[in-house]
């Protein structure tokens, strides 16, 4: 018998009104870019909400038709779990979905994802490798780019020469650059060989190619830089040049807790489930290839199989292997 409880729940859920959410969030929030490129289409006019084109701040229907570029968009309306990859970025690779120029982009490395997209939080230019992040959540791209958050960004430095230490100062208080005042929150001198020297460096905004900048302020030429660190994630040794990792699910809900972010508890369990059923019928891992044993190495493996004890020989070419 169904009590009176249920009967007023049902009803609540039937009578309640249908959700509504601004535009630009619900794309950045559904992984179709950031807030400020969402911004930028819709002024563009390349949004439309039932055929007429959208508007800045407009408010949407969970009913209503998105199209972007005459293509029907699927919206998330609940707090969808987001995914996020490092990626250790070689130089001569650019960070752009396309290149006119026909050069590596950073984009066309990343795995296909189904009804999602990737998004790159910042940049790097083409001369610069180290930790690059992309994720699916434009929301969450938005928090970590955003200058107002003052997210860390930590930088491995080759120069060719050396900082005074009254340079170093300098560049602690305040440089004044052609696009304002610049400066590193932490700069520490970390060594180096003949004319070359390494420093680690911290800032908290991301402009144009600025840690280049405010060294050749001083007439220093960067020969090397590196990202190593953005915000509470680092570049793991183990994720090679032209090698990427996605973070696990507690990893992802770590920094989502650290930036103050809310995430649906639902979401993220399904999330969990999709990554077991994943690895329980995934191949090896890519980025964990298995190592190689030398020769000697399988030929001892295989005299120990047939209970003899490893002998000291010479191994002159596979054949000799293939006798045992």
């Amino acid at each position: 018998m169904r009590s009176q409880d249920q009967d007023t729940a049902k009803e609540r859920k039937t009578t309640s009104p249908s959700k509504t959410q601004r535009l630009h969030k619900l794309l950045a929030q559904s992984g179709i870019g950031s807030r400020r490129e969402m911004e930028k289409y819709i002024e563009a006019g390349r949004v439309h909400v039932n055929d007429s084109p959208a508007t800045l701040g407009q408010l949407i229907h969970e009913h209503d038709v998105i199209k972007i570029d005459g293509k029907t968009i699927h919206l998330f309306f609940d707090l969808k779990f987001p995914k996020i990859l490092i990626y250790h970025k070689p130089e001569g690779e650019i960070v752009s979905v396309s290149d006119p120029q026909k050069r590596t982009t950073v984009f066309s490395k990343l795995p296909r994802i189904k009804n999602e997209k990737w998004i790159s939080i910042g940049r790097l230019d083409i001369n610069t490798s180290g930790l690059l992040m992309f994720t699916t959540s434009g929301d969450l791209a938005n928090r970590l780019m955003h200058p107002k958050f003052e997210i860390e960004r930590e930088y491995a430095v080759r120069i060719f020469g050396e900082l005074t230490e009254e340079q170093m100062s300098k560049l602690k208080s305040g440089v004044k650059l052609e696009d304002g005042l610049a400066k590193f929150d932490e700069i520490r001198y970390q060594g180096g060989e003949g004319a070359n020297r390494w420093y680690q460096v911290i800032l908290m905004e991301g402009r144009n190619r600025e840690v280049r900048r405010l060294f050749e302020h001083f007439n220093l030429p960067v020969s090397r830089l590196i990202r190593t660190r953005f915000g509470s994630v680092s570049l793991p040794s183990r994720v090679k040049r032209g090698m990427m990792l996605e973070l696990e699910v507690k990893e992802v809900e770590n920094i989502l807790k650290w930036l103050d972010m809310p995430f649906s508890v639902v979401s993220r369990n399904e999330s969990l489930i999709k990554v077991k059923a994943r690895k329980k019928h995934a191949h090896p891992s890519p980025y964990a290839p298995k190592v190689k044993l030398d020769r000697k190495a399988i030929l001892d493996k295989k005299i120990k199989k047939i209970g003899k004890k490893p002998i000291k020989r010479r191994i002159r070419s596979d054949s000799d292997i293939k006798k045992i």
